[in-house]
């Protein structure tokens, strides 16, 4: 893990964030937009995230490109200043192990593995699944930032 000053952490980002920032007729993109915009962001994505990406972004739905199109939006990603590449290092059940109490579905296990990934290099998991709370539980709760339209 790379040595960075407590006052900035960095953010892990997860699929549906990605996908949001990156697909403007996406109900959150305004939001993660916002978000993306914070001075000084620190961030990062892992293959899970990459992966999950192409395949949303270049599947049968509205908004779709192609894979060369979804790959050059990756590439521009990374001259993003704050930007930070997370290597698959350790195996899932290693990562996953705190949380298998919890996991309730096939749907969680890229979930479990980008919570468990922020955990070990004391990373934010920044998403929009409220699902990843119960995840977390209380005990890693903090490396959990949800990100929610503004109540009005």
């Amino acid at each position: 893990m790379s040595e960075r000053r407590l006052s900035e952490p960095t953010y892990l980002l997860d699929v549906n964030v990605l996908v949001a920032r990156f697909s403007q007729i996406h109900i959150h993109n305004q939001i993660v937009t916002a978000w993306f915009s914070t001075p000084g962001l620190q961030f990062a994505i892992c293959a899970f995230s990459e992966s999950g990406f192409l395949r949303i972004m270049t599947g049968a739905s509205p908004g779709k490109v192609t894979l060369p199109e979804a790959t050059a939006i990756l590439n521009q990603l990374t001259q993003h200043p704050g930007y930070r590449y997370l290597p698959i290092t350790t195996e899932w059940q290693q990562l996953c192990s705190p949380f298998f109490k919890r996991l309730y579905g096939p749907n969680q296990v890229t979930d479990g593995y980008l919570l468990g990934l922020a955990v070990r290099e004391d990373l934010i998991l920044v998403t929009m699944d409220k699902g990843i709370l119960h995840l977390a539980g209380v005990d890693y709760r903090r490396h959990v930032l949800l990100l929610e339209p503004s109540k009005r």
